[in-house]
């Protein structure tokens, strides 16, 4: 059974900063947006999550977008960079905004943003009907990208999660489910820019969140970046191989 976000969301104030959840920092100089591109993201983001003192961290990231951040965040941590394969299911008539998303693995987990959905015309039966598809291509990705190579174990380790950003937050929820499912010791999620009211929420599923930040006004994440290409299946593999 899909779970579903809450409808009503406890709001943060909007353009915090590096905040670290539980308890908040916020740094003196904040970042200027929009960021240059995934990379510049990446090191600014790196330099909060070292500053927490992670005990044995192991970074993870959201692809195909997430993977240009986190191998910055795995580089300064020295972390191994492993992924967690997300797939959203998109709106109708708008497929980069997320309406729901799912995971893979033995029980293949599902996130129902219901306040988008209502939102944007989608149902459940839009869902059910474009999850087989997602999972599919999850499947596909895990063959290109891992080669066969087994995951890193998670037991007992610090999960940082990484992605380029949070809109609607709905990958991002199925995401730490997911990494839950691996025993860690701690699920840390770290974005470099995100929507005020989703990101209240993830905090009370991750043991941690770090957000450089919060705009006030959020369309999506790309308009957050000065240069958004997509991030093609090469790059990934790209960058998992020079981070081994």
């Amino acid at each position: 059974m899909p779970e579903t976000l809450p409808e009503t969301l406890p709001v943060q104030p909007a353009g915090a900063t590096a905040q670290r959840l539980p308890g908040r920092s916020t740094t003196a100089h904040p970042p200027a947006l929009p960021f240059a591109d995934r990379a510049e993201a990446g090191r600014l983001l790196a330099r909060e999550v070292a500053a927490l003192g992670l005990a044995n961290p192991v970074v993870l990231a959201l692809p195909r977008g997430g993977v240009p951040v986190a191998a910055e965040v795995a580089r300064v941590l020295h972390a191994p960079l492993d992924l967690l394969l997300v797939r959203k299911i998109g709106a109708p008539g708008n497929p980069e905004l997320a309406v729901a998303a799912v995971s893979d693995g033995p029980q293949p987990q599902c996130v129902m943003d219901e306040s988008m959905m209502a939102a944007t015309g989608a149902d459940a039966a839009w869902v059910e009907a474009r999850k087989a598809e997602a999972l599919r291509e999850i499947e596909r990705r895990r063959a290109r990208y891992m080669a066969g190579r087994p995951p890193v174990p998670l037991a007992g380790k610090t999960v940082v999660l990484v992605d380029d950003g949070v809109a609607t937050g709905a990958t991002a929820r199925v995401a730490i489910q997911a990494a839950r499912a691996g025993q860690p010791a701690s699920v840390v999620l770290a974005v470099p820019v995100a929507a005020a009211e989703p990101l209240s929420v993830l905090a009370a599923l991750a043991d941690r969140v770090v957000c450089l930040a919060q705009p006030a006004w959020f369309h999506a994440v790309g308009v957050h970046y000065r240069r958004f290409p997509q991030v093609g299946d090469d790059e990934v593999v790209s960058l998992l191989a020079a981070a081994r």
